[in-house]
């Protein structure tokens, strides 16, 4: 077998920039899943609110396409979240059908996301990585992000990507300084 190399991705944070928290939503794909033994939105809701975000929402739904696109749709909808995080529903299985319920809602996809945490997945779990689906897009001026259903999963996508690009503070570009032009077609000109 061969050794996948390993990489660190740079930290580069401007203290002199101020920190600028986000209103995230967790959603939990699965069929099994109730909050009192949901650990992957667990892993996600207390990492968010440890890195000063602000939890506004969350919600567990079953493996039903309809049912998480329309989710996806009310939180896209309400002013007060900006970010939803779903885990779960992202494998190969019949059941899987996040990624499909998270396309149906994207206004544009964020192809780089799948390929970076796929390389922090190998890192991880070797070729393994290969079964994952996680993806992300932006709908409404909202970030969408289809994560894994694993806790080491959802630890590696915060830690290593979106905590750094959820800080305003993180250069040389980050996801909060372009929210407000995220929705900029839907205004008038």
């Amino acid at each position: 077998m061969t050794d996948i190399p390993t990489f660190s991705l740079p930290r580069r944070i401007d203290d002199t920039r101020p920190f600028v928290p986000v209103r995230f939503a967790v959603l939990t794909v699965s069929d099994t899943r109730c909050l009192a033994d949901d650990r992957s939105g667990d892993t996600l809701a207390q990492r968010i609110t440890e890195a000063g975000h602000t939890l506004a929402q969350r919600a567990i739904l079953p493996d039903e396409r309809a049912q998480i696109a329309a989710q996806l749709r009310d939180w896209i909808a309400d002013p007060g979240i900006d970010a939803v995080l779903s885990t779960g529903g992202t494998g190969l299985t019949g059941r899987d059908v996040t990624v499909e319920a998270h396309r149906d809602v994207y206004e544009k996809e964020i192809d780089a996301f799948a390929t970076l945490f796929t390389l922090v997945s190998a890192t991880k779990i070797g070729t393994s990585a290969i079964q994952s689906r996680a993806c992300a897009g932006v709908a409404g001026g909202t970030y969408l992000f289809a994560l894994p259903g694993s806790t080491g999963a959802c630890r590696d996508a915060w830690d290593e990507i979106l905590a750094p690009q959820f800080d305003y503070r993180h250069g040389p570009c980050n996801f909060v300084e372009i929210m407000p032009r995220l929705d900029e077609h839907m205004r008038r000109k």
